[in-house]
């Protein structure tokens, strides 16, 4: 990212009749433009309506033989469980989740003693139940894997000619919690293996699984990436299922449709805001803003969800970039007090381009008021997201100051703030606002409360931004990240920065594990969305910053599931 410091705001300022002084000095970053432009204003044709009726019969007949097979596989453990997590991988196992959750209490309850059936060449049976179960939330013992050790107390050396039994415990071992030793072992022992085994597998028909899970575990994906690149390989498999196959590519594309003619509503109204021109100096990401969300949730009942959500994180992206690259201190002091008082009157105190963003998010807010009125659903969801937007923004302005005073705070200090201002306290409640009557008060009091869960994925946000991205931001003078603060009170590189915030990612990672297990604090579909926004921060600044920086992995990872159809 180039660093671009405005010695006058004079151009930007006369573009939108703003009355600034052409003296004020601003911090911007050139962020390249949107990728898509209009791309997706065309997905709203009669065309596509009329394909999603030619193939709902044909879908519904499909999943009803999905169906049969579930339930003819009861009594058949090792098949059973194969096609559960081939439902799961194809990105269709919501349309199944009570004929799953049901076969999954039935093999929970009889899990000991099929184990105790398993002979040392059914690593790939065992740890597949385990990580199935364990995905459902049951608290499965992880001893069950003590059988693959030798007298020496370390996994056996014939199971490294195991491939697809190693390529199973790799995957379950991303389901331990805190004081799981024997998974801490097996994850070092197949992580080892697979990377020595991917340079000999070439024509191995798992090769391409093993590259991919010590990219991307199971644990950590996104379905419908994951269920998109599945489904180009589930042919080759020797077992693979016509019929489940043929239902996974056409239930695919007609939900592609389905968030194609949502992503267009969004794109409409992002263009009528015009904040591309209007706020040149900010992230126009309002598509990888809808991917995001799509991460989140992308089953057809969360439509609401996903359009109030995809509004919100854009807003927010925007805000983001006035305190982080634009706004002045002297402005952020009455942006903070605007948006604490929530109040139109407050636009008269703002400069024009805080007027244009201050007016948009009120409205998200009052549309979000409407949607619940309209659905019936109670309106303290939204004071409950309002509420953690404005403590998200005084986070922002807490950091502002630093920067204003010149302040490099304590690890401790920056991350009380830090874990506020990385946005998924603030999200995680968003993203109950639109959901089902799952999202009680109960639900959003707890969310609220910063539970370990919430807490553990910003920290994966938090310390996973810091990581990729603090050079850049330090070149053109950001608030002191995690990076900083900690080189600096502790003394040491940056390296070893890099290496502790690894240690307390994983950490986070077992946290939100832990919390899935039963019985859980809130219903299972609400903790999924707060893991959900781990898994996105773990895919798109993988490395780098692929938000802010989106023409080329993230876009394609956009392409392949939003654009392109899988071939039938």
């Amino acid at each position: 990212m180039d660093v671009n410091i405005l010695a006058s705001s004079g151009s930007f300022s006369a573009k939108n009749n703003a009355v600034v002084p052409s003296t004020i000095v601003r911090r911007t970053a050139n962020f390249h433009p949107s990728v898509w432009g209009d791309h997706f204003l065309a997905y709203t044709s009669s065309d596509l309506l009329r394909a999603d009726d030619d193939t709902e019969g044909k879908c519904q007949l499909l999943k009803e033989e999905v169906k049969k097979m579930l339930l003819a596989a009861t009594d058949k453990p090792q098949k059973l469980l194969n096609l559960i997590s081939d439902i799961q991988l194809l990105g269709v196992a919501y349309h199944f989740e009570a004929e799953i959750d049901a076969a999954l209490q039935h093999v929970n309850a009889t899990f000991h003693e099929y184990v105790a059936s398993k002979k040392d060449h059914d690593l790939h049976f065992v740890s597949l139940c385990f990580r199935l179960l364990r995905q459902d939330g049951h608290h499965v013992s992880s001893d069950v894997f003590c059988k693959f050790k030798d007298n020496d107390g370390k996994f056996k050396e014939c199971l490294t000619k195991d491939v697809r039994g190693m390529l199973s415990l790799f995957e379950a071992t991303h389901l331990r919690v805190h004081g799981e030793d024997i998974l801490e072992e097996a994850l070092a022992f197949t992580t080892s293996q697979l990377h020595h085994l991917k340079s000999h597998l070439q024509n191995h028909p798992l090769a391409a699984h093993v590259t991919h899970a010590l990219k991307m575990p199971i644990r950590k994906g996104l379905t419908r990436l994951e269920a998109r690149r599945y489904i180009s390989i589930y042919h080759e498999h020797d077992s693979h299922d016509k019929v489940l196959l043929e239902f996974a590519k056409l239930d695919f594309n007609k939900l592609q449709k389905v968030h194609q003619g949502e992503l267009s509503y969004i794109t409409r109204w992002w263009k009528d805001l015009n904040f591309a021109e209007k706020l040149s100096f900010a992230r126009d990401r309002m598509v990888e803003c809808y991917f995001w969300t799509l991460g989140v949730y992308f089953e057809p009942q969360y439509l609401l969800a996903r359009r109030l959500m995809t509004k919100t994180i854009s807003m927010l992206s925007i805000i983001d970039d006035i305190y982080d690259a634009f706004g002045t201190f002297e402005e952020l002091v009455i942006f903070t007090d605007a948006i604490e008082r929530w109040d139109i009157s407050a636009l008269d105190q703002l400069p024009v381009y805080m007027r244009l963003c201050y007016q948009a998010l009120l409205d998200v807010y009052t549309e979000m008021e409407e949607e619940m009125a309209r659905a019936g659903r109670p309106l303290y969801r939204v004071h409950y997201a309002k509420y953690e937007l404005k403590r998200l923004v005084k986070a922002y302005f807490e950091e502002a100051k630093w920067l204003h005073k010149g302040y490099i705070p304590t690890m401790e200090e920056h991350m009380e703030v830090a874990l506020v201002s990385a946005g998924y306290m603030m999200i995680s409640t968003t993203s109950f606002v639109g959901m089902t009557d799952l999202a009680t008060k109960e639900a959003f009091e707890w969310v609220s409360n910063d539970p370990l869960i919430v807490r553990a994925s910003s920290v994966i946000n938090r310390l996973t931004d810091d990581i990729v991205g603090h050079e850049i931001e330090q070149e053109r003078g950001h608030v002191a990240s995690g990076v900083e603060c900690y080189m600096k009170q502790h003394g040491v590189p940056k390296e070893d920065v890099y290496a502790e915030f690894q240690k307390q990612i994983v950490n986070a990672w077992k946290d939100m594990n832990q919390e899935c297990l039963r019985p859980t604090a809130v219903a299972m579909p609400l903790l999924t969305r707060v893991f959900n926004l781990a898994r996105v921060i773990n895919l798109l600044y993988d490395d780098f910053d692929g938000y802010s920086n989106s023409k080329t992995r993230t876009k394609d990872l956009i392409t392949s599931v939003l654009i392109d159809p899988v071939p039938i």
